[in-house]
């Protein structure tokens, strides 16, 4: 589904048409930034059945268009965010808002992040630029009792994603969109995200292209300082492992679900490379080595847009490049 996007502030309308790569703007004054998204394309043939890990086949479920971010969120993101909150970044349960991010580079990933943290980091680019959040949490926010909820198969996504409300834009990918955007060559399943053959050792992956280390003393780089993947999105394959969206077995979709982590990371082996690795994990616990990117809906293409003055000096700078 499209969906037109307003983006915020001081405010200029121009006539924008969506193609190619694109960079959201959020935020304001010191506080602004960008994300990145590339287009994945949907389908409308069964794109059959493919095994990508324990327990978990990839069906290529029928969709709309969308986009997968180009990287995974970064510190300097989380903290524009976490400034432009007002409220403190917390809830239920409190173990889940515990830690702040281990490795502090402002372009590395953000990285000691929770599921719920993540959600709220979502629901936020969601409101700030005028879009239906994407998570549902009762209580009030920046307390202690701000807890995750589920929406009602009306209002859920596709009817069937109780996590996922059907009217927001931006949210975090599933397992499925995740790994389209990541492995889907059109075609098949890859067994690795890499654009062509030679970019990658297929028996011992190269450090030095895809950011994987099991070396003591690893750590995450900054995003985008990789190859660039099948897909136009980089470190899918390493730095850190990602949140997903969707639960990782339990179809009743409940607010403590465990849910999928996908990726390869600084501290993983050549396995974590593979369409085939996925792993589950609490959604309240934070890791160093786990952190999250953001997918979206694409917006109503050559619809008036609503910019702010900083997103129509980029709009200009990238025409002129």
């Amino acid at each position: 589904m499209c969906k037109c996007m307003t983006i915020a502030a001081v405010a200029v309308v121009v006539l924008a048409c969506v193609s190619g790569a694109q960079a959201d703007v959020f935020g304001t004054g010191g506080n602004q930034f960008t994300v990145d998204f590339v287009p994945i394309s949907g389908d409308a043939g069964d794109l059959g059945s493919w095994p990508a890990g324990a327990d978990y086949t990839f069906a290529g479920a029928n969709r709309d268009d969308y986009r997968m971010g180009t990287f995974e969120i970064t510190n300097d993101q989380w903290t524009k965010f976490t400034n432009s909150l007002g409220v403190p970044v917390t809830g239920a349960p409190s173990a889940a808002y515990d830690s702040g991010p281990y490795w502090t580079g402002t372009n590395v990933p953000t990285n000691n992040v929770s599921w719920y943290e993540a959600a709220q980091f979502v629901n936020w680019l969601n409101t700030s630029t005028g879009h239906q959040p994407a998570y549902k949490f009762t209580g009030t926010q920046g307390t202690g009792d701000y807890a995750l909820d589920t929406w009602s198969t009306v209002e859920a996504d596709n009817g069937t994603n109780l996590y996922r409300h059907k009217d927001a834009l931006y949210y975090m990918p599933t397992e499925d969109e995740w790994v389209k955007a990541g492995y889907w060559n059109g075609t098949s399943l890859q067994t690795y995200a890499n654009a062509s053959p030679g970019d990658l050792n297929y028996g011992s992956p190269d450090p030095a292209k895809w950011n994987y280390s099991p070396s003591a003393g690893s750590e995450p780089w900054g995003v985008g300082s990789g190859v660039e993947e099948l897909n136009g999105t980089f470190d899918m394959m390493g730095n850190v492992r990602e949140w997903m969206e969707s639960p990782y077995s339990d179809s009743a979709y409940g607010p403590s679900s465990i849910r999928g982590q996908r990726g390869g990371s600084y501290l993983g082996s050549g396995n974590g490379l593979a369409s085939s690795y996925r792993r589950d994990r609490d959604p309240g616990l934070e890791y160093s080595y786990v952190g999250f990117r953001v997918a979206s809906e694409v917006p109503e293409p050559c619809s008036l847009v609503l910019l702010s003055l900083g997103g129509l000096a980029l709009l200009k700078r990238r025409r002129r490049a």
